[in-house]
């Protein structure tokens, strides 16, 4: 991935630099967004920037470009970098001062950044579900901002790879809000459950498609807060992200969910997914093979 983009222009990644005083880098002072890219197309992408400008504006950053002009470069970005499958990450920070807690005033320009990742899709995790473990909830009280700062997430996250699982199932008290990368769902009596979109939780893109394929096909669901109780008692559980789409959860700590297996609504939404991606992005070559 030769090319990056930096501040609307679109230049060599390894003379993309930024400044030691940029408030990102040293305040985690900035917003961020992953998009993902099948069949060299952009999937989700208005509403992946619509979330990238209420990020910033969560924490009073006005956005040098308009979703236009963003989208426009992104899509220059990747043709020079041939993407055909993979992952566009972007950022935007407060820009360049002199170090000091309270926002800088005066003529400061926002750090616009982006550079592209090739991937794959999950195919196996997918097919066969992931293992996870719970841990207490200690992120910040707004989550509902994509911000650069993520040290509860990943603190979240290592210990779940410590203990061998691939994501942290998060919770403040009793109440299940997300994954530490992930919103997270389960079925319980045919219902689909996930936690309603609020400052708790990041209101995920891809939680968002899950919604309008249950409420298009006739899969009840409910938007509203869930206990580690019924997290146990679940039918089934997945987790979704942009770069998970719809995966299975088999195993919550140590203890087999749906036999440890992927249950059949989690199976028929991740087929009603890869139809959506299809429509969007065009045929898919590799699909999960349930």
């Amino acid at each position: 991935m030769e090319f990056a983009l930096l501040n609307g222009s679109i230049i060599k990644r390894s003379e993309a630099k930024v400044d030691v005083e940029d408030r990102g880098y040293q305040f985690g002072d900035g917003v961020y967004e992953v998009i993902r890219i099948y069949n060299g197309k952009m999937f989700t992408v208005a509403e992946h920037l619509k979330r990238f400008v209420k990020s910033a504006e969560g924490i009073g950053i006005t956005l040098p470009f308009t979703t236009l002009q963003l989208t426009e470069m992104l899509e220059e970005l990747r043709i020079k970098n041939n993407l055909q499958t993979g992952n566009i990450y972007m950022q935007v920070t407060r820009g360049t001062a002199p170090r000091n807690h309270v926002f800088p005033t005066g003529d400061v320009a926002p750090t616009l950044v982006a550079y592209t990742i090739k991937g794959v899709r999950p195919l196996e995790n997918l097919k066969s579900g992931v293992k996870a473990i719970l841990t207490e909830d200690i992120r910040w009280l707004r989550c509902e901002i994509k911000s650069l700062n993520l040290l509860g997430n990943l603190l979240a996250k290592q210990k779940a790879s410590e203990q061998g699982c691939f994501e942290a199932i998060q919770h403040r008290g009793q109440d299940v809000t997300e994954g530490s990368s992930s919103n997270i769902f389960i079925v319980k009596n045919g219902t689909v459950i996930t936690h309603e979109s609020n400052h708790l939780i990041l209101k995920g893109i891809t939680k968002d498609v899950i919604l309008d394929l249950c409420n298009n096909n006739d899969i009840p669901v409910q938007e509203r807060t869930f206990s580690l109780a019924e997290l146990d008692e679940a039918e089934e559980v997945f987790l979704s992200s942009t770069t998970a789409e719809v995966m299975p959860v088999i195993e919550i700590n140590g203890k087999k969910i749906s036999a440890g297996v992927s249950g059949p609504i989690t199976q028929k939404l991740q087929n009603l997914f890869e139809k959506e991606i299809e429509k969007q992005c065009g045929l898919l070559v590799d699909k999960v093979i349930l």
